[in-house]
């Protein structure tokens, strides 16, 4: 199709598509009355963590630079299946190739055996993420000692990014530099990996241009999947807190990589982590 048909199917899915889902289904509170069924376009914006601006003019069929990544954001805030996020790619890039392999990596479910397992491991905090370091499960654990990544849109939840962008992990690491090294060299082993998706050069130049201490870490960065490292946290609430990280891929359909974090038995981790949670779950005494 030409580029004017292109772009005016790309409006009408979006449109359409937003008016499905409801508030409540995106995990928004109603909020006022609506006029229209639906998202809003600035609640679109915000779960896929863009500008209302830029968002509305993708809607609108405008003629305006579209990346795989924030493609991908926008398709995980509109709850897309995999043949829709397909459809959307192809209406949206000028290459419909090149977020194809983007599209490989789609952001994954963890089921309910897996669900099972984050849930015994309740003094080890772990976290389940795919091979583009995006968070997509997490245990009791490790809320309280990272932080409620329920509380961060689900578009945003990529690890290494949050690594950078967020204060409580660089408060939370005594060696944010060696902490965040087992991270990269994950994502280092992934980038050489999978060569042809072309989500990675772009995330890496978007981390280049927003953190300047991105580009000499990355540099530095080893290639390792499956690195074992011990960490010391300095936790608000707990204190001093040592762990080794451990990183398990996980086998299946899905390429998901669980990271989890053991207490170190020659240090009182275990006993401050169980005290912490027991304090801070709902209904627990002041």
């Amino acid at each position: 199709m030409n580029q004017p048909t292109r772009l005016k199917a790309l409006s009408s899915f979006l449109t359409a598509q937003r008016a499905k889902l409801s508030p409540e289904e995106a995990g928004l509170t109603p909020g006022t009355r609506r006029r229209t069924p639906g998202l809003r376009r600035e609640e679109v914006a915000q779960l896929a963590g863009v500008s209302p601006t830029w968002y509305t003019w993708l809607e609108q069929g405008r003629d305006i630079k579209v990346s795989a990544s924030v493609l991908e954001a926008v398709a995980s805030a509109l709850r897309l299946n995999t043949d829709e996020r397909k459809y959307l790619f192809a209406l949206a890039l000028e290459s419909p190739a090149a977020g194809a392999a983007a599209l490989r990596a789609e952001t994954a479910r963890i089921g309910p055996p897996l669900r099972r397992i984050l849930d015994e491991l309740q003094a080890c905090p772990t976290i389940v993420s795919d091979r583009h370091c995006h968070i997509v499960g997490w245990n009791e654990a490790a809320s309280h000692v990272f932080m409620d990544f329920e509380r961060i849109p689900e578009a945003r939840r990529n690890m290494i990014a949050l690594l950078f962008e967020r204060k409580e992990f660089r408060r939370l690491a005594g060696n944010w530099e060696h902490f965040i090294s087992g991270y990269l060299a994950i994502f280092r082993a992934y980038y050489g990996q999978y060569v042809d998706d072309d989500w990675y050069d772009t995330f890496l130049r978007d981390m280049t241009e927003t953190y300047p201490d991105f580009q000499p870490l990355w540099e530095q960065s080893r290639v390792s999947a499956a690195p074992e490292v011990l960490v010391e946290f300095r936790h608000a609430k707990a204190g001093k807190m040592l762990f080794h990280l451990t990183s398990l891929q996980l086998q299946g359909d899905t390429d998901l990589r669980a990271s989890i974090y053991t207490p170190d038995p020659d240090s009182p981790t275990e006993t401050k982590l169980r005290q912490l949670m027991a304090k801070e779950r709902p209904g627990a005494a002041p």
